[in-house]
């Protein structure tokens, strides 16, 4: 039996080509004769089969059309067979011209048979291949065995996610129908599948067991995604989508890049619009520095500043390992941009003050910063040397070396602040503030609340305790929080610096508030386990520190509107730079004392809404 789970032997192959080869010869001739070959052309019959036969092995050896896994075959795999036929009728024709003109004014093989000698093996040759892969694909998987399949997207990438499905030889699927938006391709048949509206899939879902439905639309509005999604978890149905087809590998799309869906697809909103004309002017061809470059709002602004060719970019971190991954990312978009990377921490300010004098950076985007909530409230001093007196070190070089502008990256924790780090954040912003206009560097703030899959947000660490087995542990049930993806923040940052004139907090769209626990459900529902069955919830209180409810402006602050429907700029009391540098100065004097109470003291002295709570400096509000 030639469908095992070994490899058919090539010599096999190549045997059962030359049987297809040679039966095509004496196929075509009785065409060509209906059946009756008259003695004149039957006599050179044997030459014309040896000779005919030859030409086919020595082609099928030199281009090796016996040498590839039958039960593979693709497209690539069929051209090639094809191509090899034709030059094989190349030459047959080649010798006829021979024959005629240079021997005895005769066709060695009639032009007839072959053009159907050509036709017959090219059709043999291949349909051998595809009954080979068909049978071996039911071997593996019989007909009652299929895993029912619905594709949302008629067009070119669910055509390509149907014959993905097609080639993949681990299961066997069936794709049940297509559903699409467009009503002139509705009702109609795709490569033998109904395709249906979407307003059917209840009833698709319903009526038959599916087990996937694969989302193979480029551009999927975010409210109609979830909408999709939470009616195929319903149905415990697992939700899969296609990559943009500029990540498909050679143009080909590989079943292993259709994914499970995940939450920050779910959480994204319609495509930011940007004034990149406005961006451009203020960085290209212009010195670019940012702190905190490695991290993972750093890094994200340096991808979407290299896209602005700036003429230098100036990247710091202190962690070495994520700055050396940044490094090789980086040579893949920096094309145009001579890069600079540099480990060093921005409290250094020796170190610091060498690199702004080396390079004279036009533009300082700032988000370097200890941002975790519970470790900075146990470290309020390294709060105080990162946050603000490290801000106070770039703000301070910036005005120096006449940076055009400085883009300070904030946090919803800054507002009203509970914290260590939420106030060390407000005060960082306060000194960049009165530091506007000082020898004519601007300084912008931009203020936004969690951003997906960054450092320190819950979603990495629900998808790990997920992987896990669980528990997911939530510190509240009543816990909620602001979410946006880490693009879509670092977009907003450079708007708002380009459109920035000195002294403005912005404040971004950061749409609605998201309850935790409806987040950790959904990821639950997402990995296809059943909360309570496959998996626990586990509530462990809130940590120091910690809001129930993030906020995005202050009791004594309220926004305007800007020219972007998603940025807001927040009305906020000026501070005298002689008073708000004496604070600090007092501030960054308590460390060495290493006097927790008596630093946290001072900055609720400077930040006065800053008041503790689920945390032990809580006593000094009374």
């Amino acid at each position: 039996m030639l469908i095992t789970r070994e490899n058919t032997p090539r010599w096999l192959i190549f045997f059962i080509d030359i049987t297809i080869a040679v039966s095509s010869v004496i196929l075509a001739y009785l065409l060509r004769f209906n059946f009756s070959i008259p003695p004149r052309d039957l006599q050179p019959l044997p030459q014309v089969l040896l000779y005919m036969a030859f030409i086919r092995s020595l082609s099928f050896i030199i281009v090796r059309t016996y040498a590839g896994i039958i039960r593979y075959t693709s497209t690539g795999d069929a051209l090639r067979v094809f191509g090899t036929i034709l030059a094989g009728s190349i030459v047959f024709a080649l010798t006829n011209v021979v024959t005629y003109f240079f021997i005895n004014s005769h066709f060695f093989i009639p032009f007839s048979v072959i053009i159907i000698d050509f036709l017959a093996t090219s059709f043999g040759m291949i349909t051998f291949r595809l009954i080979v892969k068909l049978a071996f694909l039911e071997f593996r998987q019989p007909e009652g065995e299929k895993v029912n399949v619905v594709i949302y997207g008629a067009g070119e990438a669910g055509i390509t996610a149907k014959r993905t499905l097609d080639r993949d030889v681990g299961t066997k699927y069936k794709v049940l129908a297509f559903i699409d938006d467009h009503a002139s391709k509705q009702g109609k048949k795709l490569e033998g599948i109904d395709i249906l509206s979407p307003a059917k899939l209840d009833n698709l879902l319903s009526t038959n067991s599916v087990a996937q439905i694969i989302l193979a639309i480029m551009h999927f509005d975010p409210l109609k995604k979830q909408e999709l999604v939470d009616k195929c978890l319903a149905y415990n149905t697992k939700v899969l989508t296609v990559p943009p087809m500029m990540r498909w590998i050679n143009g080909e799309l590989s079943f292993n890049q259709i994914k499970k869906i995940n939450i920050e697809e779910l959480l994204e909103r319609d495509e930011i619009r940007l004034d990149e004309e406005r961006i451009a002017l203020e960085i290209t061809g212009k010195t670019i520095l940012v702190t905190g470059a490695a991290g993972s709002i750093g890094s994200e602004i340096v991808r979407q500043i290299a896209h602005f060719a700036p003429r230098q970019i100036i990247l710091i971190d202190q962690a070495e390992t994520p700055l050396h991954y940044l490094e090789l990312e980086t040579q893949e978009y920096s094309q145009g941009s001579a890069v600079e990377f540099i480990l060093c921490d921005i409290g250094n300010e020796a170190r610091m003050r060498k690199i702004f004098d080396t390079f004279r950076p036009d533009m300082v985007y700032h988000a370097a910063a200890y941002k975790h909530v519970p470790m900075m409230e146990n470290n309020p001093a390294e709060a105080v040397l990162t946050n603000i007196r490290g801000t106070r070190i770039i703000a301070d070089l910036s005005v120096e070396f006449r940076v055009k502008k400085f883009i300070m990256i904030s946090t919803d924790k800054a507002v009203n602040p509970t914290n260590v780090m939420g106030a060390s954040k407000r005060i960082a912003e306060i000194y960049t503030q009165a530091l506007d206009n000082v020898n004519g560097t601007r300084f912008i703030t931009t203020r936004f609340g969690n951003v997906l899959g960054s450092n320190g947000s819950v979603i990495p660490l629900f998808r790990s305790q997920i992987e896990k087995g669980g528990p997911v542990t939530i510190t509240h049930p009543e816990v909620t929080r602001f979410f946006m993806t880490i693009p879509e923040a670092c977009q907003l940052v450079l708007e708002a610096g380009a459109w920035g004139k000195g002294g403005e907090i912005f404040i971004f769209d950061m749409g609605k508030s998201v309850k935790i626990i409806d987040l950790a459900k959904k990821m639950i529902q997402l990995s296809g386990l059943v909360l309570g069955k496959d998996i626990q919830i586990k509530f462990t209180g809130l940590r120091p520190g910690e809001k129930l409810y993030e906020e995005l402006l202050n009791v004594e602050e309220n926004a305007m509107p800007t020219h972007h429907p998603l940025i807001l700029t927040a009305r906020v009391r000026a501070f005298s730079l002689k008073e708000v540098k004496q604070d600090i100065e007092e501030l960054i004097a308590l460390v060495p004392t290493r006097s927790n109470f008596d630093i946290i003291r001072k900055m609720k002295q400077m930040v006065p809404e800053y008041k503790s709570q689920n945390s032990v400096f809580e006593e000094l509000d009374k």
